[in-house]
């Protein structure tokens, strides 16, 4: 059995009182769980794991208790690309939002903003990647020098989040813990970048990853790493070896509290604690307190009845408002707890009219502000609410949340009022006002002005909203037809234009701050699906996609891009404004009711789990910006 004073004596501690007592505090910091690697010196003890100055995370201040070491998580995930969501949870940025979406320094040091055109970053002295191999400035070097400017491994020349004006940044090694960005106009999207979900990547671990670049690398053995790793380029190889976001490799060194061990294909994939984390709690304990992470491969669809029967200590994907019932009767049968946070969508359910749909007729509709406010006025928002959320959100236009500092009651009320007067009005001002012996009004073509909506099947609350509002538009003598398909075609038939019409999200960021980037509110992303094209046309640079030609969409796209060339708060602010109130004004997605909740399951022995917070993917990170790393196991708590 190996035991603290062993370890000490192994690794030469006189059992003197005096120097026994101090070895034993620093062993007071040592996990267990690497009991047997600082036994055979296979690793350092902690003082020379941790950077000079860690990051000291006041758990009291936050409402916290400090914790104790040990054990391991369950969760359960949908696919093996699910993996992801260790590098959303474990949530380690270069700069990173704390609980109040304010920026701050974690995995570096400090960082500085001059007008939002020079980033100066400093490094942690001593901090080191998960293989204890030095994290320094030659790390960010080689991101830049050798994957950044490289074409083969970065053809697209970077991410749009470094460029500005089409223009990548100065880049300079400043000291030994100093580098710096600098553009010559305001880039106010790095940082939000750099503390997303899915971070930008501006540094690797370069004395790893050097074995797999050919300007590293001798030619055979460069050969042999390609056949063993399947892949015909050298570009290749390097890419699958470095994904970060989907932590696929094993051996990839890394910064995050857990590493995962396990090479796929798996069904089950274990992560372990990072022994070089730079975190520590305000007792000196090395974080995280939790050993492991399980990530068990399941169905997607049999995730609540697994989650509901015990087989997850922590559950928050894969379960949905509807399974909430279920789950907090498993209470009763299980030492599990169920909380509920307030999801930051725009809106639970949004509908999306797609204004880039290849039938022409409909499209023309679509682009009648007129039909899309008469769609919106005709939904009954509150039987909807009473009906599928318990009454327990807030009917809303497909905005911001009160939660916001950009929220205005004006953009939440817009066209949200149940009025089929006004939307049989609306839609007869729209050249509507025809209609058959089953009162369903007549497309200018003289066909009958029947709506599809297409849903990803993902959750029953989908087809059960969309089973109200076809009775809602009915009354205004629309016919509404609902076809299920899985979320890959789905994408793929809206990008075709073959969607007419979808049912999915509403705006992925409910609580944005004027320095969070204002995209979702115009047509940047080829996944928006109310106008997939526009979108894509903006982002392949025009190569792809077509370019909007509805001024309001013109027009957004036009402040976006202002927002990115912005230096000051104010400039920002007026920006958003000026978007939000076009964008719930022409009624671009139909919001249905926001302010819902998720529930959360985790084992009642897990401590330090918010009873409430805000839950989202951008800009929380689901459960990232809390922290999970400062959630430990009470093996006294039943």
């Amino acid at each position: 059995m190996v035991t603290r004073r062993t370890v000490l004596g192994a690794l030469g501690c006189a059992v003197l009182p005096g120097v026994a007592r101090a070895a034993d505090r620093e062993m007071e910091h040592e996990p267990d769980f690497l009991a047997d690697r600082l036994l055979a010196r296979s690793l350092p003890p902690i003082s020379e794991r941790l950077p000079k100055q860690p990051r000291i995370v006041p758990l009291k201040s936050m409402g916290r208790m400090p914790g104790k070491y040990g054990g391991t998580i369950r969760t359960i995930i949908g696919s093996a690309k699910d993996i992801r969501l260790m590098t959303i949870y474990g949530y380690a940025r270069l700069v990173g939002y704390d609980e109040r979406l304010v920026f701050q320094p974690d995995v570096l040091e400090a960082f500085q903003s001059d007008k939002d055109t020079v980033f100066t970053f400093k490094l942690r002295e001593g901090h080191k990647w998960s293989d204890g191999s030095p994290f320094t400035t030659a790390d960010f070097r080689y991101w830049w020098e050798d994957v950044l400017l490289n074409k083969d491994l970065t053809p697209g020349g970077g991410a749009l989040e470094l460029r500005v004006d089409g223009n990548l940044p100065r880049f300079e090694v400043v000291d030994d813990l100093t580098v710096r960005y600098s553009w010559e106009r305001p880039n106010p999207n790095f940082l939000p970048a750099l503390a997303g979900p899915q971070p930008l990547i501006i540094v690797g671990p370069s004395a790893y990853m050097k074995q797999f670049h050919k300007k590293y690398q001798d030619e055979f053995r460069l050969s042999a790493l390609m056949k063993e790793n399947r892949v015909k380029k050298w570009a290749d190889l390097h890419i699958k070896m470095a994904r970060e976001y989907r932590p696929e490799n094993p051996e990839l060194p890394t910064l995050y509290p857990w590493r995962n061990t396990t090479a796929p294909p798996a069904e089950q994939f274990i992560f372990e604690r990072n022994p070089y984390f730079h975190r520590v709690d305000e007792n000196g304990k090395q974080l995280p307190y939790v050993d492991k992470f399980i990530l068990n491969v399941s169905s997607s669809s049999i995730i609540p009845a697994k989650t509901g029967a015990g087989e997850s200590d922590l559950q928050a994907t894969g379960i949905d408002f509807n399974d909430y019932t279920f789950l907090k009767d498993a209470e009763d049968r299980y030492p599990v707890k169920v909380d509920l946070w307030k999801l930051t969508r725009g809106s639970r359910l949004a509908i999306l009219p797609n204004l880039n749909c290849g039938d022409d007729v409909w499209r023309n509709l679509f682009r009648d502000v007129r039909v899309r406010r008469a769609l919106s006025l005709a939904i009954d928002r509150h039987e909807i609410n009473m009906a599928a959320f318990y009454g327990l959100g807030k009917p809303s236009a497909d905005t911001v949340l009160p939660e916001s500092p950009l929220f205005k009651p004006e953009y939440a009320k817009a066209w949200i009022d149940h009025d089929p007067e006004q939307a049989n009005a609306l839609l007869d001002e729209a050249g509507l006002q025809i209609r058959n012996d089953d009162g369903i009004r007549l497309l200018p073509d003289g066909r009958p002005a029947e709506i599809t909506v297409e849903t990803p099947g993902e959750s029953t609350l989908d087809t059960d909203v969309l089973e109200l509002i076809t009775d809602h538009w009915r009354k205004v003598g629309l016919a509404l037809f609902t076809r299920t398909s899985q979320r890959d075609i789905f994408r793929s038939r809206a990008q075709g234009g073959h969607i007419m019409m979808s049912i999915w999200y509403g705006i992925e960021n409910g609580v944005a701050t004027a320095d969070m980037n204002p995209q979702q509110l115009a047509p940047t992303a080829d996944d928006q699906l109310q106008w997939p094209l526009w979108g894509m046309y903006y982002l392949s640079l025009g190569q792809n996609g077509k370019a909007p030609d509805l001024p309001e969409a013109v027009e957004l796209v036009n402040l976006q891009n202002s927002w990115r060339a912005s230096s000051s708060m104010a400039e920002r602010t007026e920006i958003w404004h000026k978007m939000l109130s076009i964008y719930t004004s022409q009624v671009f997605s139909i919001g249905i009711v926001n302010g819902t909740l998720q529930p959360i399951l985790r084992t009642a022995r897990l401590q330090n789990v918010p009873k409430q917070a805000l839950y989202g993917f951008d800009p929380t990170c689901y459960l990232g910006i809390y922290m999970p790393d400062t959630f430990w196991l009470n093996e006294e708590q039943v």
